[in-house]
């Protein structure tokens, strides 16, 4: 049976991101700078509204695993697209790139596959307008045990938590993960969801995962408090690695009493779409080859600035030589 380096599980979301200006945002009755999630209906009108238009497998954690993918990760990802037009095109995508897909298209399904238009403005600032379709239906069903009991790193999608059946899965695959001698881990996603189930969250992360990668508006979600040093500790009372990335003010990096800061270059982002996947993609490699906190947190970084420099959630660059290049491998 195969082995993998790290497997992802999380929301298949087809990423079509087309450029307009703030005009453009206004007329269509856009929020800018936010992800909200929209209706078929209004989905299909904005679609419709998109010039020049980039397609590409997206979802936060499905970034994250085509990123490590593209480091040399051997690296799989679970989640649900129905048998459709933009199902079998993200399923392609991603064995194309050397991603295992272990999920094959739905082919009985009530709604299609999920979808993200995501409009850039000139200031790199990305609005996203998401229909979360056939993903959210995730179940303990679409998990394969063959692959979580043989992953040596497991990454969770936090929107997922969102459903019952989300729930049950990612704690059956956390322990399968770790019954296999692996550790699971998940990224937080967004502080509203963590209001609407606090309580299961922190179970989580207390009692399966072994570490948690988070923004600070999600981690100080976790304990309701405006003060992100108190839900820092706080997390890392319960989970042995705690990541917090704070965009410009760069990354927060605690592992059994260890703290480290790493700082970034502050660039102008042509498109901050996947800047947080890419950062766990680089944190995750870094990880995996039991690397220091600090390098993990540089690999991270680099992964960041490297996918906001271009339009598209996911590295054009050859990360891998970029670490060698920064004498970080």
């Amino acid at each position: 049976m195969k082995t993998y380096d790290l497997v992802g599980i999380g929301n298949a979301v087809v990423d079509v991101i087309t450029q307009c200006d703030d005009s453009f945002l206004d007329l269509m009755g856009i929020e800018k700078g936010i992800m909200q999630l929209i209706e078929q209906d209004r989905g299909e009108t904005l679609y419709a509204a998109m010039n020049d238009r980039t397609q590409t497998p997206g979802g936060a954690v499905a970034n994250t695993i085509a990123g490590a993918g593209a480091l040399g990760m051997e690296a799989a990802f679970i989640g649900r697209v129905r048998d459709d037009a933009l199902g079998r095109f993200y399923a392609d995508a991603m064995t194309d790139h050397g991603i295992g897909f272990p999920n094959p298209p739905v082919a009985q399904a009530d709604v299609p596959t999920s979808r993200s238009m995501i409009f850039v403005t000139p200031d790199g600032e990305r609005s996203m307008n998401t229909y979360l379709g056939v993903s959210t239906g995730l179940s303990s069903q679409d998990v394969p045990q063959d692959v979580a009991s043989r992953a040596k790193l497991m990454f969770l999608e936090g929107y997922l938590f969102d459903q019952d059946a989300g729930k049950t899965a990612f704690r059956e695959a956390a322990r399968a993960a770790t019954a296999g001698g692996g550790m699971a881990g998940i990224a937080i996603s967004d502080p509203f969801c963590v209001e609407r189930h606090r309580d299961d969250f922190l179970s989580l992360i207390k009692n399966d995962l072994g570490f948690v990668i988070g923004n600070e508006a999600e981690v100080r979600s976790l304990y309701e408090t405006d003060d992100l040093e108190h839900a820092l500790s706080k997390t890392a009372d319960i989970c042995p690695i705690v990541v917090c990335t704070r965009s410009g003010d760069g990354v927060t990096l605690i592992r059994d009493g260890e703290r480290v800061e790493v700082a970034v270059s502050k660039v102008t982002p042509v498109d901050a779409t996947g800047a947080g996947d890419q950062f766990a993609a680089g944190f995750l490699f870094g990880l995996s080859h039991g690397a220091d906190l600090e390098t993990c947190g540089r690999m991270g970084n680099l992964c960041a600035g490297e996918v906001i420099s271009h339009i598209g959630p996911r590295p054009q660059r050859d990360m891998r030589a970029a670490f060698q290049a920064e004498g970080l491998i």
